[in-house]
């Protein structure tokens, strides 16, 4: 545990870092970063080849940058946190903000952050079209990170932290997610690659069952039981696009298997084909 005092709040509070992941954001990063500054002794920026000003923003704000081309979400997020100063350590993305309260919240927590076992998870909810979604998630953001480590996943790169070890902060934190309908397709496509990748990895089968059900059960899922209904064409397209993702993950999880058997059937007839040649070359012996 570290012993260095904060120069953010009071004498004997434990220092916190603030880690994010950058590829491009110049436009969006500098909110993010601000927005932690109430309660974070540093700002670490891991930056995986911007090629606009993200870095240059980044520095002019006092932040500690490193350049590291980009190796995956898992394996970024992990190359920043060692690289941060202190053991505890709060997680943001580029296009998140730290609401006031739940900035007050973590800086009046500071003096407690005594059990290393414990972690705190903080409530986020994100925007689509110019709106808030009533219905948010429970993320761990803030860790020890002597105790737990990250997730190694293509997607979901969170800390390992089972819930009984974790404790909800009052506050929010704000996810503008949202840019166009273009930007939200090309992101969607590329999360339903890791998705699908992720799940052949793990040798998950495919079945036509799950396209049946699941994009209808996750539309009404989003749209009834979690209320999205109330927020007019925001909520429906929220709805829409994870029937989307539902069908996207599903059909690309078979052709990654029919790849795959493709890919092992090519082989063995190559294989075949090669034991053939060496018979009748060992016959015109």
């Amino acid at each position: 545990m570290d012993s260095v005092k904060s120069v953010v709040g009071g004498q004997g509070d434990y220092p916190i870092s603030a880690v994010i992941i950058a590829q491009d954001d110049e436009v969006r990063i500098s909110k993010a970063i601000q927005s932690c500054r109430l309660f974070a002794d540093e700002v670490v920026v891991i930056d995986g080849g911007s090629k606009d000003g993200t870095v240059q923003l980044s520095e002019s704000l006092n932040c500690r940058v490193y350049v590291n081309p980009w190796p995956g979400y898992a394996k970024q997020r992990e190359f920043g946190v060692e690289r941060a100063v202190h053991d505890w350590v709060f997680l943001i993305d580029t296009d998140e903000v730290v609401s006031d309260e739940l900035a007050a919240s973590i800086l009046e927590l500071k003096p407690g952050l005594i059990d290393q076992s414990v972690a705190y998870s903080i409530y986020r909810i994100g925007d689509f079209m110019g709106r808030w979604l009533d219905r948010g998630e429970y993320l761990v953001r803030l860790y020890n990170r002597k105790a737990y480590g990250i997730r190694n996943s293509l997607v979901h790169e969170m800390p390992e932290v089972s819930e009984e070890r974790t404790i909800r902060l009052t506050g929010t934190l704000w996810h503008y997610g949202y840019r166009s309908i273009n930007d939200h397709v090309a992101r969607f496509n590329k999360y339903t690659d890791l998705e699908a990748e992720s799940a052949y990895a793990k040798g998950k089968r495919f079945r036509v069952s799950h396209l049946l059900v699941r994009p209808p059960a996750r539309f009404l899922q989003k749209y009834f039981l979690h209320g999205l209904f109330k927020k007019g064409m925001s909520g429906f397209g929220v709805s829409v696009f994870w029937v989307m993702y539902e069908f996207m993950v599903g059909f690309k999880l078979y052709e990654l298997i029919r790849s795959g058997k493709l890919t092992q059937h090519n082989a063995k007839k190559s294989q075949i084909e090669k034991e053939k040649k060496g018979e009748r070359s060992y016959a015109v012996q």
